[in-house]
C-alpha cells in the first residue's frame, strides 16, 4: 500500500517552495502498526524543509509537526530517512529539541526520539515524561512499542537504544511518578 504525502508547509522565511512542490508528488509506502492506521495520509508542517536526495533524507526544522491517524510528533528538528527503490519508504525519523509524541490519551515528552518504522518502535531519551490520563511516569528513557501497545520507562537513558540523552535530573536514575486512585464510595 502507498500513502500520499500531502504538503502543508508553513515557511517563515519563504524557503524551499520548489522542494515542497516536488514532495507533493512523492508516495510513501506505509507499514502496518498494530492499532495504528499506517495507510492514512501523513501530514507535516515546518518552518523549513530541505530535501537531501543523495543521502535519502528530508530535514524538517522549526516547529516541526508530523501527524498520521491520531499519532502526532512535534519537535524543533527532524531528520526523515527513507529508501528509494521505485517507491519511497520511510525507515526512521530522528527528532530532537523538545520532542512531544501524542496518541490517544497518552503523551510522552523527552529531549530526543527515534521512530523506527521497521520495528514499529518509538524510543525517547533524556528527561522523559509519560502522561496517561492522570498518571505520570518520569525517567531517562521510554520505549513505546506501537505494535503491542506496551510502553516501558527506564531510570537512565542507556541501554539498547540508539537515542542519546541524559537521565532525568529529577529522577536521579530511577523511575518516578504518580498514579490516580479512583474514589471508592460504596
Amino acid at each position: 500500500m502507498t500513502t500520499r504525502l500531502p504538503v502543508m508547509i508553513r515557511s517563515a522565511l519563504g524557503g524551499f517552495v520548489l522542494t515542497a512542490a516536488a514532495m507533493a508528488g512523492i508516495t510513501l509506502s506505509a507499514q502496518g502498526l498494530g492499532g495504528h492506521n499506517s495507510n492514512a495520509p501523513v501530514s507535516y508542517a515546518a518552518d523549513r524543509i530541505e530535501l537531501q536526495d543523495r543521502q535519502n533524507r528530508v530535514v524538517l526544522s522549526g516547529d516541526v509537526r508530523i501527524t498520521q491517524a491520531g499519532l502526532s510528533l512535534n519537535a524543533a528538528r527532524t531528520v526523515v530517512n527513507y529508501t528509494d527503490a521505485g517507491t519511497l519508504r520511510i525507515q526512521r525519523i530522528l527528532a530532537t529539541g523538545g520532542v512531544d509524541v501524542q496518541r490517544g490519551n497518552e503523551r510522552a515528552r523527552g529531549d530526543n526520539a527515534v521512530y523506527d518504522f521497521n520495528r514499529r518502535i518509538i524510543t525517547m531519551a533524556g528527561n522523559v515524561r509519560l502522561n496517561r490520563g492522570g498518571d505520570t511516569l518520569n525517567g531517562g528513557r521510554l520505549v513505546i512499542d506501537l505494535a503491542s501497545g506496551v510502553s516501558s520507562v527506564d531510570g537512565n537513558a542507556s541501554g539498547g537504544s540508539s537515542v542519546g540523552g541524559t537521565s532525568s535530573q529529577s529522577s536521579g536514575g530511577r523511575v518516578t511518578g504518580s498514579f490516580s486512585v479512583p474514589d471508592n464510595n460504596d
